[in-house]
């Protein structure tokens, strides 16, 4: 009898541990692609050489002649691209490093002509669980100017997803607070128990972000010192995203986890953006996570243990493009 017990107790361990492993990795670790996505088209020009464009008129001068005048309009497209610096017209980025909380601190002020230039990438052209790709190589396959790491929704079941215009997820996560960027370029954060994501598209929502939370509304704080994401530390490399006034952003991401960059809670990133003078600013998925690409370079030095610096994979991307 004790040894059948016994052998009942062994069996409906292994059953036990087996299932807890299977769900670590099918929420860590196991990747579902339910969708393919075309990446959107890159709205930037493919070379900085100048376009010459052609046009002919036709003018009668009598009955029977006919000249045919040729003229020819240059038009110049300037380009400028520094380490810090690029500016075609349409776009303009500068790219400041700064030293706040013991922490280096990357900021990429981005000025559009329209807000068709700030999209959102899955990696590997897919939504899905657990498809993931790093920062930097998601971003050259779209062509990227400037990206961020996004709100990593693939090791989610809830939260809303919508991807530049398009809904992929509407199962509202409780309390959730999402940033919602809209077809003009507008931020507004929502919570998900009072908007469906349904009502978000109809409105004319191109991204929702859905991490959080919001860190700055109407240029005041909106999180306390205690306030932290999860069970985090207080001091973590962050990423965020913010709006200053129409068509004009900035993309924040601080080292941490360093001896050389402690790193921030989200009351001093709160505190560092308001200063910025920033309307609208959320937080997106930090630590081992944040990764700022700009001209194709990785400009922070990413981490998730402090001891070597190198990219997570992750599941999206912001990005100017």
């Amino acid at each position: 009898m004790f040894k059948r017990k016994s052998i009942f107790v062994v069996m409906y361990s292994i059953i036990l541990i087996s299932f807890t492993i299977y769900v670590l990795l099918d929420t860590f670790v196991i990747a579902r692609v339910e969708q393919v996505v075309q990446a959107p088209e890159s709205t930037q020009e493919t070379t900085t050489s100048n376009d010459t464009q052609t046009e002919t008129t036709t003018a009668n001068i009598d009955d029977n002649d006919i000249i045919q005048e040729s003229i020819t309009t240059t038009i110049e497209q300037q380009v400028t691209i520094s380490e810090n610096y690029y500016s075609d017209g349409n776009v303009t980025i500068e790219l400041k490093e700064y030293r706040e909380y013991d922490t280096t601190i990357y900021v990429a002020e981005v000025i559009l002509s329209s807000a068709e230039y700030l999209k959102t990438a899955f990696a590997q052209n897919s939504y899905g669980h657990n498809v993931v790709e790093k920062t930097s190589e998601i971003s050259e396959r779209v062509g990227a100017i400037l990206a961020i790491n996004g709100d990593f929704y693939g090791t989610q079941e809830k939260g809303y997803v919508i991807r530049n215009g398009v809904l992929y997820r509407d199962t509202a996560s409780s309390d959730q607070e999402d940033l919602v960027i809209y077809k003009d370029g507008s931020f507004e954060i929502i919570n998900e128990n009072e908007l469906s994501a349904e009502t978000l598209l109809e409105n004319n929502a191109q991204q929702v972000l859905s991490f959080g939370p919001a860190l700055v509304i109407n240029n005041i704080i909106s999180v306390s010192e205690n306030d932290e994401v999860g069970k985090a530390k207080a001091s973590n490399p962050r990423t965020a995203i913010g709006i200053m006034d129409s068509l004009h952003y900035f993309f924040v991401v601080s080292d941490g986890r360093t001896s050389e960059s402690v790193g921030l809670s989200l009351y001093e990133l709160a505190t560092f953006m308001q200063s910025l003078g920033i309307e609208t600013a959320y937080n997106l998925d930090g630590g081992g996570s944040s990764t700022m690409v700009f001209n194709g370079n990785v400009v922070n030095n990413p981490t998730t243990n402090g001891k070597s610096i190198k990219e997570r994979s992750v599941s999206d991307i912001v990005y100017i493009g």
